[in-house]
């Protein structure tokens, strides 16, 4: 079964790299900007028509949350315009479609985990464009699978872990914000839901993958000084006190009861995630 990953020189196309290593199931084609420019209609077109993959799996995206206020629309053209033409690309060649998401599409006013049918109402700029990039890869694949995820982290790329473990070892204390409440997610179980979902040719719609528990910001990065033994005070403050242009959700758990019923697996905990990030980043000096 032939896979397109587009985007994949970022944390979870990395992770998928890595993951694809191990499988004989899959005959994977991982591209970035350099080989294929999601946004140029004629290239996507050309691409996928001559790959014929079985699925495609859009990694691509614009992550700078708070640059998306300035940029409104580099955020729409890649997160929204951007996968429109890769699922109705895919759709002409009867290939499914995975779209990866975000918490931010709610905006964090619950007190429960969301479910994947949950209304959801995004602020800010950069989560209305992936809002409309739910809708655009809904809209134009009838066998899209969207899955949403929150604090993605891994051993590449930039990241929160990368950053608290270097700022750690620069300073002798750290203030961390512990009024935003969500779920830590490593990269590479998230790259292993995706393909458990591909495997068993899930059925379309949206599913939640975190890493199981909850905790907030400050809990995140506490664990991460203690667990990378940094010696470095981090205590708590709110968001008022770190202001940032685009908004936060100040609750963003997601319910992943519909991803584990489907794929039948076990979500691993947030902590013992962390605790096998941190030994590879140690491994890598």
């Amino acid at each position: 079964m032939r896979i397109l990953v587009t985007g994949s020189n970022g944390q979870l196309g990395t992770e998928l790299r890595l993951l694809s290593l191990q499988s004989t199931e899959f005959s994977f084609t991982f591209t970035d900007y350099e080989e294929l420019d999601i946004t140029d209609q004629e290239q996507v077109n050309s691409f996928i028509s001559a790959l014929k993959p079985e699925w495609i799996i859009n990694c691509a995206a614009y992550t700078a949350v708070d640059n998306a206020e300035q940029e409104p629309e580099k955020a729409m053209l890649l997160n929204a315009e951007a996968v429109a033409l890769l699922a109705k690309a895919a759709q002409r060649e009867n290939c499914r479609f995975v779209q990866i998401s975000t918490d931010y599409v709610f905006d964090g006013h619950s007190f429960k985990p969301y479910q994947a049918e949950d209304q959801i109402n995004p602020a800010g700029v950069y989560a209305r464009s992936k809002a409309q990039g739910e809708s655009m890869a809904s809209m134009y694949n009838t066998g899209s699978i969207i899955i949403r995820t929150s604090w993605l982290y891994s051993a590449y790329g930039n990241n929160f872990v990368k950053t608290i473990r270097r700022v750690g070892k620069e300073r002798g204390a750290l203030k961390v914000v512990a009024d935003q409440i969500g779920s830590p997610t490593w990269a590479a179980d998230l790259a292993e839901a995706i393909v458990k979902l591909i495997s068993i040719n899930a059925p379309s719609g949206i599913y939640h993958f975190t890493n199981e528990g909850i905790c907030s910001w400050f809990d995140f990065a506490k664990a991460i000084i203690e667990l990378s033994e940094i010696n470095c005070e981090v205590s708590p403050t709110d968001t008022a006190g770190y202001p940032l242009p685009a908004p936060r959700p100040f609750y963003s758990v997601l319910d992943k009861t519909k991803y584990v019923n489907v794929s039948g697996q076990t979500v691993p905990y947030w902590r013992e995630s962390l605790k096998k990030c941190i030994a590879l980043l140690n491994e890598q000096g």
